[in-house]
């Protein structure tokens, strides 16, 4: 325990000083999974909670994202393709920023798909289960998302510290950092254990009331 606290207050230093390198080392620490693993679910209930305060941002955010995302990512390709077999000409930045987009996207969407419970979740097993069993099945997606966003956004931080401190520039460009792309999948990944949560939420209040959860739409219209 005094290494995981000596860890943290290296933490806390790292940051308030503001240099990557030191930044770097102290993500490398192992209290650093100790820190996200205490930081994610009261980041995700925030997040929750303003999904419900602004019901234009619960119900549009990913489906927008998604939206300009995949278009930009056509546009290029579909510009790029023509300027490079007709006009003899191709942007640097063309065949690596669509990468970079198409990783937003995944995981934008990954969390849209964990609020509309069209992810792979095993329906037609947890349609016939008891009540109770379905419940606890529910307990235990919130676990294993909890457990794979503490391993991502470890990974994730780590990764975006370390490309700072080595002021990675994205190829083709000349000041287009790659860490910009690189911090956005662990705020994603916030987003999407803050579905988790109403779902996880959703089934509690449903139980309770004795009406049918845990199942997409389809399935509960069967």
């Amino acid at each position: 325990m005094e290494e995981v606290l000596t860890g943290i207050i290296a933490l806390w230093d790292a940051l308030m000083d503001g240099r990557p390198r030191g930044i770097t080392r102290a993500f490398r620490d192992p209290s650093f999974y100790w820190v996200i693993s205490f930081l994610i679910l009261p980041l995700s209930l925030i997040i929750m909670m303003i999904f419900r305060k602004v019901k234009l941002l619960d119900r549009y955010l990913e489906p927008t994202a998604m939206f300009f995302i995949y278009m930009a990512i056509a546009m290029i390709i579909f510009v790029e393709v023509i300027r490079r077999f007709v006009f003899n000409v191709q942007a640097a930045w063309s065949t690596t920023l669509p990468p970079y987009l198409f990783l937003l996207l995944t995981w934008i969407g990954c969390a849209y798909n964990v609020k509309l419970r069209a992810h792979l979740s095993f329906g037609e097993v947890r349609a016939m289960m008891q009540p109770t069993a379905r419940l606890a099945m529910s307990f235990l997606d919130a676990i294993l998302w909890y457990v794979m966003a503490v391993i991502v956004v470890v990974a994730t931080l780590r990764l975006t510290a370390n490309s700072a401190a080595n002021f990675q520039i994205m190829l083709g460009t000349d000041n287009v950092m790659r860490w910009w792309f690189y911090i956005c999948v662990p705020v994603a990944w916030l987003i999407l254990y803050a579905r988790v949560l109403e779902n996880l939420l959703a089934d509690v209040r449903n139980y309770r009331a004795g009406q049918e959860f845990g199942l997409t739409n389809e399935l509960a219209r069967e």
